[in-house]
This record gives C-alpha cells, structure tokens and sequence, in this order.
C-alpha cells in the first residue's frame, strides 16, 4: 500500500506547463515494428504539436495586446490550464496556490467557509450536499440547490473554483446566497455567516441499546479513527449487548482513497478491498485486508443514496463483494475514478483523474453506482419530484469500461446471493406508509431506511447461530 503522505496523494471524489503536458502526450508514437517508419511519425507528432503551441501563444498574444480591458499573464495562463483540465472529465482542474492551500487543510478535516460540497452544472454552482451542523445546513441548504448569485453577483462564468474561493473567507463574515429550487416559484434567498467548517465526520449512537450506528459524513484524515473510537465508545455503552451495525454513507461524497481503505480493512479479515488500473498497466495497484474487524463479525448493513459517492462507494462495494455487509437503499452517485492531486512547485497543484477503481470482483462502477442488495426508499415516488443527477449525467464523465476487458481480465463474476434466514426480506418495506411524515434527519423516527436497516440487523441477529454465521 503506498503511503498516505506522499506528495502525489489520491483522492476520489475538480506556458511552460501547457508546453509540458502537450510535449509529453506527443512523444508516444504508434506501436509500430519498423524504427524508421515509428521515427517519423513521432517527428510528425511533434511538429503537429509545435504548430498547436504556437496557436496557443498566438491567442495567447492577441488577448494580452487586444482585450477590452487589461489581464494579467497568471490570469490568463491559469484559465488556459484550467479549461484544458476541465475539458478532459468532471473532476480534472487547476488549483492555484490559494485553492491548494484549502484542500490540503479541508483534508485534515478543518476549513473555513459554509460547508456546502458543491459541483458545476449549466454554469452554475450546484450543491451536492451541505455538511452536517455547518451554517449551510443550518440555514436550510439543499442538494439539488443551484447557487445562482453570490452577493448579487451572478455565478455564471466562474470556474468552480472562482466561486467556492468567494465561498470562503473569514470567520464572522457574510455571504448572500440567491439559490433556484426546484418546486420554488422564486428565488431562494439565504444569508450565511461563516464559520470554522469542522465537520464530525462520524456520527454515531445505539438505536434500541442493541444496534449501533455510524455515520461517516466524509472522508478526512479523520475518518478511520473516528469510526473506531466511535465503534469502541458504543460497545462500552452498549455492555456487551451489541447485535449489529448500520454504517450510513448515505450523502457522502467520498475524499482520500487510503482513508476508504481503511475503513473497508476495519470491517474485514482478509481478500481484496480495492484495485486502481491506470493508462499504463504497470501502474495498477490493489489493495488487501489484514486480520482484524472492530464488529468482531457482527452483521452489518451499509446504508447508501445517489449522494453516496466515490470513496463510500469502494467502502460499500468491498463489504458487499466480499458479503461482510447488506447494501441498503438506492443506486449510488457512480464515481468510480480516482484523482491524484500534483503539486507544481510555487503554482498550486493539478487535480488530475489517473485511475479507474475496481471492486474486489473486478467491477467497475463508473457512471453505473452501486446496486443495493435490498432496495429502500427514502419516501415514497413522487413523478413530479425533480431527479438528483448521478455521475452519468454529468457532462464528460468517463465511461464505464465493464464491457471493454481484455482476455486476461475476465468478466466480473455474480455475487452470491445474499444468505438470509427465511422470511427475513419479506418483512422488510420498501417505501414509508401512505401518510408518512416527511424525513427530518433531526427526527430518526421519520428515517425510513435506518428503519428498516435496523430491523433486519435484528431479525438476522434472531436467527440460528449457523445461519447468522454465513453472513459474516
């Protein structure tokens, strides 16, 4: 496993330089046998990417002598490398000094700002998820949320980054926010204070003194050690009682890979927890379970939603592959790429997608997500409600390459079926009763999904010790 504090650090999940990258991606010519026919077409290649260069210094020119206002150098090359990165996938960009200064501190797991996970979408700002007990959240921020207007200011034509920089700023200060929502006739208009975003990034408590759960809201430096003083801290207070777990990652857009890992590795004693391929074969890397489960085998059931993302993705794919867990819900968000993050000397850092990620049977869940075991509605359906956007729908989003493997690489095999004791699935509802209160997450009496998860972990606890056995 490589080590989580090299520079070039993974993440899930955004002249001279421009010069480099183009160079690089032209020196590799065609596999062909003959060296004199191979010679010349790298010698084409280059020359075709000596022309496009000096296309880009012509624009480049022309916007510094002829534009309506002055630009400065930085400005201009930093948006050129910016649509050059955002132009491969939705989360390849630029990060200038400042914004890399954010992301390594919002890693450690503390940061300045509202706490809103946001992303791009038609120009606009659009929320993914506001983080718990943030001022976003306490304010009444929304997934699906498109932020329109920062202090009045339109957010069309901000990079991404643009925009969560003004996001940000001192603790005590204010931003307006102008959000559009679907089922709202106006604009919303909300007005935060910030704050130190230091979001606890694992809630838990027992349900009935018998179920434990865990709620693992990112995933930080933080993460892995929060979820064992979190485990640790219920079977103290449960006396040995303890009948089950839910891990809910419902809403959690992921965050560092090595951090996925080890959560996955928490709950299992031994196989594959994850494998990356990269353009290069060379490069594959994969990831195994040491002996160990802070559950002590205990059943488990991993709560996910479409903004289940990313590095809960690989932990909720692994426990399902190897069935240590029963996936509950609704599809996930399907980012199945990973993004390493390389600092440029003295100019930021590139955020650049490397690698696709694997499940230990060797699925891929790009632009697919992960399928729930048992599918469980959040509230009942709703043809008018508006459909939160997955990986899918995202505009240039890679592809899922399941269908593309070579001979050495076979199919991904079934899973096993899941090995349940008889009747279980039948008493297990699939969407809350006519008449049903609206979910609060304030309220876990209206979370139909928790629910539910926790009255299977009790009838599969219930059963005779050989069946509960083959779930582990």
């Amino acid at each position: 496993m490589p080590p989580a504090g090299t520079s070039r650090r993974r993440r899930l999940g955004v002249a001279g330089a421009v010069a480099a990258a183009f160079v690089a991606g032209a020196v590799v010519g065609p596999m062909v046998a003959l060296p004199g026919i191979q010679a010349w077409a790298q010698e084409g290649g280059r020359a075709e990417t000596y022309r496009l260069l000096n296309l880009f210094g012509d624009v480049f020119e022309r916007v510094r002598a002829e534009y309506v206002e002055p630009v400065t150098d930085r400005d201009v090359i930093e948006n050129a490398i910016n649509g050059m990165l955002q132009g491969l996938d939705p989360h390849s960009s630029y990060m200038n000094p400042r914004t890399f200064r954010d992301m390594q501190v919002q890693t450690r797991g503390e940061f300045g700002g509202l706490g809103i996970e946001v992303t791009q979408e038609n120009g606009y700002v659009k929320v993914i998820s506001p983080i718990d007990d943030t001022p976003a959240s306490r304010a009444g921020v929304k997934p699906g949320d498109l932020i329109t207007h920062l202090n009045g200011q339109s957010t069309q034509g901000l990079s991404l980054q643009d925009a969560v920089e003004q996001m940000r700023g001192e603790r005590g200060s204010s931003i307006r926010l102008t959000i559009r929502r679907e089922g709202e006739a106006r604009p919303v208009e909300i007005s935060l204070t910030r704050d130190v975003i230091r979001p606890q990034v694992a809630r838990f408590r027992l349900e009935g003194n018998d179920i434990a759960y865990i709620r693992l809201s990112s995933f930080n430096e933080q993460t892995e050690a929060a979820l064992r003083r979190a485990m640790t801290t219920m079977r103290s207070q449960a006396g040995g009682n303890l009948r089950g777990l839910v891990l809910d990652l419902r809403n959690n857009p992921g965050g560092l890979l090595d951090q996925a890992v080890q959560v996955t590795d928490d709950f299992l004693d031994q196989g594959e927890i994850v494998s990356t391929r990269a353009r290069r074969p060379e490069d594959a890397q994969r990831w195994n379970a040491r002996p160990g489960d802070i559950a002590q085998g205990l059943p488990i059931v991993v709560l996910v939603n479409s903004g289940s993302a990313s590095a809960s993705e690989i932990v909720a794919g692994a426990l399902q592959d190897h069935r240590r867990a029963i996936v509950m819900g609704v599809k996930s968000f399907g980012k199945g790429s990973v993004q390493t993050v390389m600092p440029i000397p003295g100019n930021g850092a590139i955020r650049l997608t490397t690698a696709r990620y694997y499940t230990p049977s060797g699925r891929s869940i790009q632009a697919t997500g992960i399928e729930p075991d048992i599918e469980v509605l959040a509230s009942r359906p709703d043809p008018n409600a508006p459909t939160r956007d997955r990986e899918a729908d995202l505009r240039r989003s890679l592809r899922n390459d399941n269908g593309e493997r070579t001979t050495e690489a076979a199919p991904a095999p079934p899973l096993p079926p899941l090995n349940l004791p008889a009747g279980v699935l039948d008493r297990v509802v699939r969407q809350p009763a006519e008449g049903a209160p609206a979910f609060d997450p304030t309220k876990p009496e209206t979370d139909h999904q928790l629910q539910q998860a926790v009255q299977l972990l009790r009838a599969v606890a219930a059963a005779p010790a050989p069946q509960r056995r083959a779930q582990r």
